[in-house]
């Protein structure tokens, strides 16, 4: 999909109405198109309506789901597992932050928050998105990422990736064999987000071994260097 072809359209997922309505006012100065739903039940009715190129969405929600429970939700759903998530909370422990990324988002952003750094994030989300430099098919043993068409595989059988650990997983797969140190995957993978924190890096990781299955043992912990991404299937 070309996002210069049209505006990025952005949904905000937040109950208070003037925190939406700032991010709104920020995001059209900024050139992208928001929309704001006030609650899960609306957020899904817009996305069943047009298919968001990023989400915004609040921790804290009425009605019982909380914004966690819909990131996991969209992340198990076929539609919109590769669209980018990012969490909005002002819970700001190193716990909640873990938590907020395993339920399948992409950042994670404190209240409150400056309007700079949240539109910083939510370009730089969506240049780790873009394809324009994955284009070609890669294997390493049975794993097989196909860039032009964003499928992988083992043994034939495809497999559920996001995107932010599909561009992982691809720069894995290009530079087998090496080892690899947190700092410089958040360099060659996040580029330049410089709010990322390196322990970031440990749950995308996590993530992408448990969405490879067996193929995740293909992904080693070097203690104290980094990642390395092996034919050899670890035991």
């Amino acid at each position: 999909m070309n996002l210069a072809a049209r505006k990025t359209r952005v949904l905000v997922v937040e109950d208070q109405p003037e925190i939406a309505e700032l991010i709104l006012i920020h995001l059209a100065h900024a050139g992208f198109d928001g929309i704001a739903a006030e609650n899960g039940v609306l957020a899904q009715k817009s996305i069943a309506e047009v298919l968001p190129d990023l989400i915004l969405l609040d921790w804290m929600l009425p009605g019982g789901q909380s914004g966690l429970d819909l990131a996991r939700k969209w992340r198990s759903s076929e539609r919109t597992r590769n669209v980018p998530i990012i969490i909005l909370t002002a819970r700001g422990a190193e716990a909640d932050k873990i938590a907020g990324l395993d339920s399948g988002s992409d950042d994670y952003i404190t209240k409150p928050f400056s309007p700079a750094e949240l539109m910083a994030r939510i370009r730089a989300v969506l240049r780790r998105r873009a394809p324009e430099q994955l284009k070609e098919a890669v294997s390493i043993g049975e794993l097989t990422l196909d860039a032009g068409t964003m499928q992988v595989t083992f043994r034939k059988r495809e497999l559920a990736l996001g995107p932010t650990e599909f561009r992982l997983l691809h720069y894995l797969m290009k530079h087998p064999e090496r080892v690899h140190s947190r700092a410089a995957l958040l360099d060659k993978v996040w580029g330049d987000h410089v709010f990322i924190e390196e322990r970031t890096v440990d749950v995308h990781i996590k993530r992408l071994r448990f969405a490879l299955g067996e193929a995740g043992t293909m992904i080693a912990t070097v203690r104290g260097a980094g990642y390395r991404l092996s034919a050899k299937q670890e035991g």
